[in-house]
Formats: C-alpha cells, structure tokens, sequence
C-alpha cells in the first residue's frame, strides 16, 4: 500500500513538472519569403555578374519555441535564445556569366556556356538556434517598436531537384556541351547532371526581430546555406582535373517575415 502511494505520488510529481514546464514554453508562428543568391559551377568565380543573376526566390514557414515569454524566471538561456524550425521552398535559374561568355561570340566554347541552362529547386527541413544578445527577451517583448538583432546557426535536411539543358540539344557530346563538362566526376559519367536527391547542409545567419505590436514581430535575416554536396546545381566539374572547383554549392538568403505570438 505504501508502495503505492509513493510511485503514484512521484507519477504525479512528474506529470505536474512537465506541465509546468510546458507551460513556460510560448510557441510563435510566422511566414518568410525573399530572393537568393546561389553560388553555383554556373559562370565565373567571383564575377559581380554571376552572383547577381544567379538568383532565385524562396518562402517558408517558421516555428519558434520561445523559453521566456511565459516564464517569470530570467535565466540567461530563456532571456537570450529561441529555438525555430522551419520548412521551406526556394528555386534558382542559372545561366553562364564572365569573361569566357563575353569572349569571341563565334568560338564554339562560347556557343555552349551561352546555350546551357539550368533550373534547381530545393525543399528544406530543419531547425536552428537563435542567439540575441543585446536585449533580454522580457524587455524586447514589452517594448513596442524595439529591435532585438541576433545570430543563428542550424542544419537543414534537403530534397532537391536539378534540370540541366542546352538550346543547341541533348547535352553529353562535344557539339553541344563545353569541355569541361564532358570529363566525368564524382561517380557520373559527366560533370553535369539532371537528378534529384537529399542532402544535408548547416546554416549561419545574422538578422533581427522588430517589435510591431505586442502579438506582433517583423523579421529581417541574411542566411548562408553550405550544402555537403556540389550537385545540387546539376554541375560538378572534376575538381582534379579543373582545381577551380573547390567547394561545394552553397547560397544566401534574404527574408522579410512576420511573426505571430500563438501563447499569452
């Protein structure tokens, strides 16, 4: 009978500290959308050109798990972080830019860079932790018109989905498809390819929230996505044989959101 009444009691006990807890727990709700810029084997390496037309769009929806908006404790980690996860959606069109393009317009090599295209989409899932350490969380949530800046770091998992063509035909033989896309790479036959796949990648960004009312936020972020894999554009040229391709596909995001305090 004691027996019992103890394990019942310490059930009890827990049940009611993880209600507690998840009491303290506030949810918030949000869409983000913005333009991309996507670092890709299309064009050249570290032309202005390149980066500013290589761009695309993106939109998601955002869950943020905030420790401090229900809770009367100021601990450090409450007052300064929130978890968010995220599902997204971006697509990217690509086409060759730099000098090699620009050059002799009758050269063949010129023909082919100027006749590939290529279209990326990519779907996201993930979650990353947000860092604001200027302002405590219980003052910036009181404080109509206040900005809370922070950092952030994450890791995505990744379904995408590549097209590579050429106006002049089926890629993959020397009358449409520039050289150095016809050695084969990573396992493919060629330095190109129309496939899909999963990836993971990590995140680093920087932004800040905007305080518009007090159920209410603006968010403003820049964030880098580096992918584990250079396939995610449809090119991969063999980094042994062209030493220029060094990294993996990577890109930036800039996103305007709005927020939505679910809990109060």
């Amino acid at each position: 009978m004691f027996k019992n009444t103890v394990i019942s009691l310490l059930i009890s006990f827990i049940f009611s500290y993880n209600s507690e807890a998840q009491s303290r727990l506030a949810h918030e709700v949000g869409v983000i959308f913005g333009p991309s810029a996507f670092k890709s084997d299309y064009g050249q390496r570290n032309d202005n050109t390149t980066n500013t037309k290589n761009t695309g769009f993106g939109v998601g929806v955002v869950h943020f798990l905030n420790f401090s908006y229900n809770s009367r404790r100021e601990a450090y980690f409450n007052e300064h972080f929130k978890v968010r996860t995220e599902i997204s959606y971006n697509q990217t069109n690509f086409d060759h830019f730099g000098k090699t393009v620009d050059g002799n317009p009758t050269k063949i090599g010129v023909i082919q860079l100027k006749a590939m295209s290529g279209k990326t989409s990519v779907a996201n899932l993930g979650t990353q932790l947000e860092y604001s350490p200027f302002m405590k969380m219980h003052d910036y949530e009181n404080t109509i018109g206040s900005f809370s800046p922070y950092i952030s770091g994450g890791v995505q998992f990744s379904y995408y989905n590549t097209k590579v063509s050429s106006s002049l035909g089926p890629l993959g033989n020397p009358a449409t498809t520039f050289y150095k896309y016809l050695v084969p790479s990573d396992g493919h036959p060629y330095g190109f390819s129309s496939e899909s796949g999963t990836v993971l990648s990590l995140t680093a960004g920087i932004g800040t929230h905007f305080k518009l009312a007090p159920m209410h936020d603006l968010l403003f972020e820049m964030r880098a996505q580096f992918y584990n894999s250079d396939w995610i554009d449809g090119l991969n040229p063999n980094s042994k044989v062209f030493t220029e391709n060094k990294s993996n596909d990577s890109q930036v995001w800039f996103t305007l959101g709005y927020v939505y305090y679910l809990d109060y």
